[in-house]
C-alpha cells in the first residue's frame, strides 16, 4: 500500500502529460494574431470558407480598420456578419447587431455624442475557432458569437434588472444603395442591405429570429436603424440570423437548414469539430507551444477564404449580378494577386476537392460576367490589383492532376483575359512590353502578364494546342524587354528609353506596391533565362545577397504595404514572397535555408501584431505554413516545390486520397537550421526540390540537420526555364530627352547582343554602328537580329522645340512625379488621362513658375493644364494667376482663373486654366497655382496634404 502511495504522484504526472498530448489543434488557434499592427484580420467566428464572418467591429474607417477591428481599440460598435481577412481596402461589415440596456440610442456615438457603442477590454474578451465572446462594459452585457456556414448565432446575457435592447444598424460602414427592415412578428425580422464600397453593388438579404418575443420596436427617421426592446430578461437572449446574396427567402432557408434549433452550445461545438477536422490535415510535432500557436493560427487564416457564396437551394448571385442556379459549390472573395503564390498551391495539397470547386466557380464567373476573376468580391469585379492570376491557379492545379472541370473552357477563358486591350495589354501585345507612358505600374504589369501568359502556354501544351502554346511561350518571355543590363533591374520604358532618374529603392508609379528591388526577381516561369540575362549564377547570387543586405530605407511614394523589410526584401507584401528560395536555383540552398529560417523566426509571432503586413486573405499565413513544413511553391504551374528548411521536428500531411506524407527533421534546433543530408522513402535524396506527385502518393522525407552550412542539394537544383520558341528582346533607346532644341544624340542598345537594324522616317533599314545624331523631328524604328531570329520592331519619335524658351520653377516637385524634369511643362508633350504614366508633374505645395520667351512677344492666350483625381488626393488648384513682364523683375497681373469644378467628383479629370489676354507684350510670363490645401473632412485622407498635378503650359 505504501508503494502504491509513492507511485500515485507519478501516475498523476503521466496522466497530465497524456492530457497535454491530447490537446486539440483548435486550442492552438489564436484569432487575435494579425488584429494588431497592419495584419487587418478579424477575431470573430467563421467556419472554413464560410459565408458568415460574425465578428466585433471596433473601427469604422481607415486603413487599419479594413477588417473592422483593431487590437488597439477600446470601443465596440457591435457585431456584423461579414468581414474581410487582412485586405488593404475596406468593405463588408454587413447587418450590425448591438445589445444595449437603459435608454435606447440609435446612433453609434462615433461623433462624440451619446450612442449605442460600448467600452471593452481584452481581459474580458476571448476568441477561438468558430467562437467569440466579450463583455460590453458600458452595459454589463456578455456577448457570445458562433456560426454555421451561412448563419450566425448570438447569445446575449443581460443584467436581470435592466431594460434590454438590440440595435440593428444597416447604415454601419458602407454607403447604402437600398435597404429595408421588415418586422414579421414579435420574434422575427428580415430585410435587405445593398451597399457601395469596394464592391460597388453588394447585395445581402437577412432573416433573423429571436428566442424571446420583443415588446417594442423603434426606427430612426430613415428606417435604416431599428431598436428592438425586450423589457427585463432573466435568461440569455438568443438570436439566429441567416444571410443570402440572392433573396430573403434564401436567407431563411439557409438558417432553417443549418441552425434549426436553439442550442447555442451545440452549434459552437459543431463549429469546433469542423475546424478540428480541417486543421488535422497537417499535424506538426516538436517545437514550443508558441510556435504551434503561430502555425495553427496561420493554417486557420489560410482556410478563411475564399467564401461560400451560394444558398442551400443552389441559388447564387453571379458576376452579372443576376440570380443563377447550380448543384455545385460557388464562392467569392478571390484575392488572386495575393493568393496564387502560396494559398492556392497549399490548397492543391490539402484542399483538392475545393480547388476543383474554386476553378469551376472561376469558369462560371467567366461565362456570366465575361472574364476570369482578378479581385472578385461579392460577385463584383473590383478593378483592383494587376495580372490575370486565376490563370496560374488553374494551370498549377491541372499540372498537379486536379482536373475536375472543363479544361478547354478554362483555356478559352484564359485567352479571353490575355487578349483584352485594357490595363496596358494593348501596348504589351504591340511592343512586347508596356510603355510607362501608356499605363501606370507598367513594369509590374508587364512581368506578371508574362508569367501568366507562360501559364496559358503550359495548359495549351498539355491540351496539345501547339499554335496557342507557341504564342504564349513567346509572350512568357516579354519580361526580357524591360531588363536593363546596365543596372541588372527591370525598368520602365518611356518612349522606349529607360525611365530616369532611376533609384532601385524608390517606390513609384512604375511598380505595384513596391520598388525596383522587390520586382527585380519576378520571373518564376524562366528563372534560368533571367539568370542568363543577369550574366550568370554569380551575378544572380550577388544580386540576391545585395538585396537582403541593403539598407531597408525606401524613398519616393509612401506605401504602407512595403513592410517586413530585410534589406530591400519586403515580406509584408506579396511580390517578395518567393525570393528567399531563389538561391536553390544557383546551387546555394544553404543561403535559402538561412534566410527562410530568419523570416520564419522574425516576421511571425504569437502576438496581435504578429504579422509583418496585411494577411491578404491567407497568403501571408500560407507562406508560413508551407515554409514551416520545409518547402514553397516558387512557380505555380510547375510540378514541384522548392525546399527550404523545416521548422518542426515532424510534420504530417493527411491527404484527401488517404495517404500520409511526413517530413521529419532529425537533430533540429534553433542553431541546426542547415540540411546535411536527406532520404525519401529510405533512398538518398539530394535534390533541393520535391515533386508534387512524391508528396501525394505518400511517404517519408527525412532531413538530418546541422549548425553548419553544407553542400546538400547544390548539385541537383530546381529548373525553371522556357526552352520553346525563344524570343529576341527588343532594342532600347538612350537619349537625354524626347525633345531637343538643336541636336540630339541617340544610342540604340541590346540586352542580348545581336545586330541592331534601324530606319529613320521609314527609310531603308541599316545596321546600327554608332550613335545617331538628329537635328530635326524624326521617327526611328529598330529591331534586333540574332542568328536567324528577329525581335519585334519598336519606334520612337523625337521632336525639335523652340530653343529660345526657358523655364524657372521656384517650387519643388516630387521625385517620383518629376516627369521629364524642369522642361516637362514646356516640352509640347501633354500628360494623358492617368497621373501615374509619368508625364505629369506633382507638387505638394503651391506652384510658382516663370517662363522666359527669349525675346519680347505679343501674348494672346496662356494656359496651364491640371488634373484632378480625388481618390489619389489630387485636386485642381483653387486658382491660377498669371503675370507678365518685359524685364523679368517688374511683373503686372494679367488675371486669374478660379476653380469651379466640384471637388467631390470621383474620377480622373483634366482642365486647362486658360486666360485670354488683349495682345499683351511680354518676354516673361509668370504663373502661380494655389494648391488645394488639406483633404476635406469628408475625404478618406481628411487632414492630409493634397497634390497639385500639372502639364502643360501653353503660351500663344
Amino acid at each position: 500500500m505504501k508503494k502504491m502511495k509513492n507511485l500515485l504522484p507519478f501516475i498523476v504526472l503521466i496522466f497530465v502529460a497524456c492530457q497535454k498530448e491530447k490537446k486539440d489543434l483548435t486550442d492552438y488557434v489564436n484569432p487575435f494574431i494579425g488584429t494588431g499592427g497592419h495584419g487587418h484580420t478579424y477575431p470573430g467566428a467563421s467556419l472554413p470558407f464560410g459565408m458568415v464572418q460574425l465578428s466585433p467591429d471596433s473601427r469604422l474607417e481607415g486603413w487599419d480598420g479594413c477588417g473592422g477591428y483593431h487590437y488597439s481599440d477600446s470601443i465596440l460598435y457591435g457585431f456584423s456578419h461579414t468581414h474581410l481577412s487582412g485586405t488593404g481596402v475596406s468593405d463588408y461589415g454587413d447587418v450590425l447587431l448591438m445589445p444595449t440596456i437603459g435608454d435606447l440610442l440609435l446612433t453609434n456615438g462615433s461623433d462624440g455624442l451619446p450612442g449605442y457603442s460600448s467600452k471593452f477590454s481584452h481581459k474580458n474578451e476571448k476568441a477561438t475557432t468558430g467562437y467569440y465572446n466579450v463583455l460590453l462594459e458600458d452595459y454589463n452585457v456578455f456577448a457570445e458569437l458562433t456560426v454555421s456556414q451561412r448563419a450566425g448565432f448570438h447569445k446575449y446575457t443581460f443584467p436581470k434588472n435592466e431594460e434590454a435592447h438590440v440595435v440593428l444598424d444597416l447604415e454601419h460602414r458602407d454607403k447604402l444603395l437600398d435597404y429595408a427592415i421588415e418586422i414579421l412578428d414579435s420574434n422575427t425580422v428580415q430585410g435587405i442591405r445593398y451597399s457601395d464600397n469596394w464592391a460597388r453593388k453588394q447585395k445581402i438579404h437577412f432573416y433573423m429570429e429571436f428566442s424571446k418575443s420583443f415588446k417594442n420596436v423603434t426606427f430612426n427617421k430613415k428606417q435604416s436603424v431599428v431598436g428592438i426592446s425586450f423589457g427585463k430578461l432573466t435568461e440569455p437572449l438568443l438570436i439566429k440570423i441567416g444571410i443570402s446574396a440572392v433573396t430573403t427567402n434564401g436567407a431563411k432557408m439557409n438558417l432553417e437548414a443549418e441552425i434549426p434549433h436553439w442550442d447555442f452550445e451545440k452549434t459552437k461545438e459543431q463549429s469546433k469539430k469542423v475546424w478540428e477536422k480541417e486543421l488535422s490535415k497537417i499535424i506538426v510535432e516538436g517545437k514550443s507551444e508558441e510556435q504551434k500557436e503561430i502555425f495553427y493560427t496561420a493554417l486557420y487564416h489560410s482556410l478563411l477564404n475564399p467564401n461560400l457564396y451560394i444558398d442551400v437551394d443552389g441559388n447564387y448571385n453571379g458576376t452579372d449580378l443576376q440570380k443563377h442556379h447550380t448543384r455545385d459549390k460557388h464562392y467569392t472573395v478571390f484575392s488572386l494577386w495575393d493568393t496564387f503564390r502560396a494559398t492556392h498551391p497549399l490548397f492543391t495539397l490539402i484542399q483538392q476537392k475545393r480547388t476543383n470547386e474554386f476553378i469551376r466557380t472561376f469558369l462560371r464567373q467567366y461565362q456570366e460576367g465575361g472574364q476570369l476573376p482578378i479581385w472578385e468580391l461579392a460577385a463584383n469585379y473590383t478593378g483592383c490589383m494587376i495580372g490575370y492570376h486565376a490563370i496560374p491557379v488553374i494551370t498549377d492545379s491541372y499540372i498537379k492532376g486536379i482536373r475536375d472541370y472543363d479544361a478547354n473552357l478554362a483555356l478559352e477563358a484564359m485567352i479571353n483575359s490575355a487578349n483584352q486591350d485594357h490595363l496596358g495589354l494593348s501596348s504589351y501585345k504591340k511592343n512586347g512590353f508596356i510603355a510607362a507612358s501608356d499605363e501606370p505600374e507598367s513594369v509590374s504589369k508587364n512581368l506578371e502578364y508574362s508569367y501568366d501568359d507562360w501559364c496559358i502556354a503550359v495548359l495549351a501544351d498539355s491540351l496539345k494546342k501547339e499554335e496557342i502554346s507557341t504564342i504564349f511561350y513567346k509572350r512568357g518571355q516579354y519580361y526580357k524587354n524591360l531588363f536593363d543590363p546596365s543596372t541588372g533591374f527591370f525598368r520602365a520604358k518611356k518612349s522606349h528609353t529607360w525611365f530616369a532618374p532611376f533609384k532601385a529603392e524608390e517606390v513609384n508609379f512604375n511598380y505595384t506596391e513596391a520598388n525596383a528591388w522587390q520586382y527585380s526577381l519576378f520571373v518564376p516561369q524562366d528563372i534560368s533565362g533571367h539568370i542568363k540575362l543577369m550574366g550568370g549564377a554569380k551575378n544572380y547570387e550577388k544580386h540576391l545577397d545585395n538585396m537582403f543586405n541593403a539598407s531597408s530605407k525606401t524613398s519616393g511614394r509612401e506605401q504602407p504595404d512595403v513592410t517586413g523589410l530585410i534589406g530591400q526584401y519586403a515580406h509584408g507584401n506579396e511580390p517578395s514572397h518567393h525570393m528567399a528560395y531563389l538561391y536553390n536555383y544557383i546551387g546555394a540552398p544553404h543561403k535559402t535555408q538561412k534566410i527562410v529560417r530568419k523570416i520564419l523566426d522574425e516576421q511571425y509571432t504569437h502576438l496581435p501584431d504578429g504579422l509583418s503586413g496585411n494577411e491578404d486573405c491567407g497568403q501571408m499565413s500560407a507562406w508560413y505554413v508551407l515554409s514551416a513544413m520545409g518547402f514553397y511553391s516558387v512557380t505555380p504551374g510547375l510540378n514541384y516545390y522548392t525546399i527550404g528548411t523545416p521548422l518542426f521536428k515532424k510534420a504530417t500531411l493527411n491527404l484527401e486520397n488517404g495517404n500520409t506524407f511526413t517530413i521529419s527533421a532529425e537533430n533540429i534546433s534553433k542553431k541546426n537550421i542547415y540540411i546535411q543530408s536527406a532520404t525519401l522513402n529510405g533512398e538518398i535524396f539530394e535534390t533541393s526540390f520535391i515533386k508534387h506527385a512524391d508528396i501525394i502518393k505518400g511517404g517519408n522525407l527525412i532531413f538530418k540537420m546541422g549548425s553548419v552550412a553544407s553542400n546538400w542539394g547544390s548539385k541537383s537544383i530546381p529548373i525553371s526555364e522556357i526552352t520553346k520558341d525563344e524570343i529576341v528582346p527588343v532594342p532600347y533607346f538612350q537619349a537625354e530627352s524626347q525633345t531637343f532644341t538643336e541636336k540630339l544624340s541617340i544610342i540604340l542598345g541590346s540586352a542580348v547582343g545581336g545586330d541592331i537594324y534601324y530606319s529613320i522616317n521609314n527609310d531603308k533599314e541599316r545596321i546600327y554602328e554608332a550613335p545617331i545624331v538628329i537635328t530635326n523631328n524624326v521617327n526611328i524604328s529598330c529591331r534586333i537580329k540574332k542568328g536567324e531570329k528577329w525581335s519585334k520592331k519598336v519606334s520612337a519619335k523625337y521632336y525639335k522645340t523652340d530653343n529660345t524658351k526657358s523655364i524657372k520653377i521656384e517650387s519643388v516637385y516630387a521625385n517620383q512625379y518629376a516627369a521629364a524634369g524642369d522642361k516637362t511643362l514646356i516640352d509640347h508633350l501633354r500628360g494623358g488621362g492617368n497621373y501615374r504614366t509619368g508625364n505629369w508633374q506633382g507638387y505638394r505645395e503651391n506652384l510658382s513658375v516663370t517662363i522666359d520667351l527669349g525675346k519680347e512677344k505679343e501674348i494672346s492666350k496662356i494656359s496651364l493644364g491640371c488634373m484632378q483625381d480625388i481618390k489619389s488626393w489630387i485636386f485642381f488648384p483653387k486658382e491660377v494667376t498669371y503675370f507678365a513682364s518685359l524685364d523679368g523683375e517688374n511683373f503686372i497681373p494679367l488675371g486669374n482663373i478660379q476653380t469651379s469644378f466640384p471637388d467631390s467628383l470621383e474620377g480622373s479629370f483634366i482642365n486647362d486654366y486658360t486666360l485670354n489676354t488683349s495682345k499683351t507684350k511680354a518676354q516673361y510670363i509668370k504663373l502661380e497655382a494655389s494648391n488645394y490645401g488639406l483633404c476635406p473632412d469628408w475625404h478618406l485622407g481628411a487632414g492630409g496634404k493634397t497634390w497639385l498635378f500639372v502639364d502643360e503650359i501653353i503660351i500663344k
